[in-house]
């Protein structure tokens, strides 16, 4: 079950460089990098309410939201990103666009990990994490050769 997860997770990943494309050309249809990526969060928004109604991933109880950390509701950061990505992918190319969200991610998860931060079970840095993290960045600044 655990490579099976990994498996989807990978797939998931694979999806976001056609993601990014797409939310560019939809810029170039409605000429705003803000209001693309808007209409995309909407429309996966609504795709994510008609999966939820389907009842497939559990009833789940929404009043409850109120009673999460404070910091959860940073997830809007992710809209950010869906403008920074917008903007980026004609200069910096899919793949080196898809690089550098990589590292930032892993910079971010291994800071969780070893402090432990916002829930996260504590793992402390390791050379062999550092050492992954520190190629990660190589592979990133050798996707901006072109």
């Amino acid at each position: 079950m655990r490579y099976f997860i990994l498996i989807l997770v990978v797939l998931g990943g694979a999806v976001i460089p056609a993601q990014v494309a797409a939310n560019k050309r939809l810029e170039l249809a409605v000429r705003s990098p803000v209001l693309a990526a808007a209409i995309a969060l909407l429309v996966g928004g609504a795709a994510l309410a008609a999966l939820h109604f389907t009842g497939w991933t559990g009833k789940g109880r929404i009043a409850a939201a109120s009673q999460a950390p404070w910091w959860v509701w940073l997830t809007a950061c992710l809209s950010l990103f869906t403008v920074v990505s917008i903007i980026a992918l004609p200069r910096l190319g899919a793949a080196a666009v898809i690089a550098a969200t990589v590292f930032g991610q892993l910079t971010a998860a291994a800071l969780l990990d070893h402090f432990g931060w916002l829930g996260v079970p504590q793992l402390r840095m390791t050379w062999w994490r550092l050492g992954g993290a520190v190629l990660l960045f190589a592979g990133t600044l050798m996707m901006q050769k072109h």
